[in-house]
């Protein structure tokens, strides 16, 4: 059957707003609760204060989870540099080297680094399939089974968090989960949520000092106020990380010294997807639009060339 160039300009219209309707349909919705839920999900307090760069958070973090030990560049044995497929929590020093005393306080700090869990989650959000979700106990959690490897979560994530596992064959975005559970190709790994066995994340009841304490949102944000009015001057801005960062996060920390020094970006109070879900999918109907009007163009010169070689 002959197609002419209005045709077929209507039929490519008509497939890309049907297949543009279709990526809207299936867009993954983000666990959405109220204030009140919100205080009432699991949190985690860090001090940096209290803690000595021990690592028992990340050792037991590792051990619970099975993931494999890793060699840094200088082959120091499971003495991971940064976070990884296979690292989901990691002991940082930051430390200034250019001050007169670099080991006087103030001038160095252990920072831990793991899985934020925003109350609004970039990550969920930006995820097109809904291998990042929000689980209705609050923590971010991972479905490896949806999952294609487009990484677009780790684009999202404003911490910086999700690692891909580029060694691997068959690579996974990993992260922590709060010790709540994950779902794995061989399904899901029921023995591993720690939060449904009435249990703490493996790294607060690891943590020796203190450091690190585990409860809810709201009962953590009140502990950590406490610490700050009881000691005036001695945290940052006398003010708890994460409280409001992007909408608020599950875990929270109170430093001694600036965020920003410890890797902690500085962020305003509204949420990501509130600001990147209109950008996000409109992704999909520009690529579809785009390829739409480029094969318009050609079917078109294709028969005005093939008409003008009859002539």
């Amino acid at each position: 059957m002959a197609v002419n160039r209005r045709d077929f300009l209507k039929l490519a219209g008509a497939g890309v707003g049907s297949l543009v309707l279709a990526a809207g349909h299936n867009q993954p919705a983000s666990a959405e609760f109220s204030p009140d839920e919100a205080r009432r999900h699991p949190a985690m307090l860090y001090d940096t204060t209290l803690c000595v760069g021990c690592r028992a958070c990340q050792n037991a973090c590792r051990n619970w989870n099975e993931t494999t030990q890793e060699l840094n560049a200088d082959g120091l044995y499971d003495m991971p540099e940064d976070l990884s497929g296979d690292t989901w929590t990691i002991i940082k020093l930051y430390e200034d080297e250019t001050a007169e005393d670099p080991d006087a306080i103030g001038n160095f700090s252990f920072i831990k680094r793991n899985c934020m869990h925003c109350l609004d989650p970039a990550c969920v959000s930006a995820c097109t399939v809904g291998a990042m979700q929000k689980s209705p106990e609050g923590p971010v959690i991972y479905d490896a089974n949806r999952c294609f490897g487009c990484r677009y979560c780790m684009v999202a994530c404003p911490y910086d968090v999700p690692r891909y596992q580029w060694g691997s064959t068959t690579p996974l975005v990993q992260k922590c989960t709060f010790c709540s559970g994950y779902v794995q190709p061989e399904g899901v790994v029921d023995g591993k949520n720690r939060l449904a066995q009435g249990m703490g994340p493996a790294c607060v009841e690891a943590c020796p000092t203190g450091a690190l304490s585990w409860g809810p949102r709201e009962e953590v944000l009140e502990k950590a106020h406490t610490r700050i009015k009881a000691a005036p001057g001695k945290y940052y801005e006398d003010r708890v990380y994460g409280e409001h960062e992007a909408g608020g996060t599950l875990q929270l920390v109170l430093s001694h010294v600036p965020f920003a020094k410890l890797g902690l970006p500085t962020l305003g109070p509204q949420p990501l997807p509130s600001l990147t879900d209109p950008l996000n999918w409109a992704v999909p109907g520009i690529i579809l639009g785009v390829g739409g009007l480029m094969s318009a163009i050609y079917v078109t010169r294709s028969h005005a060339e093939h008409k003008g070689e009859e002539d």
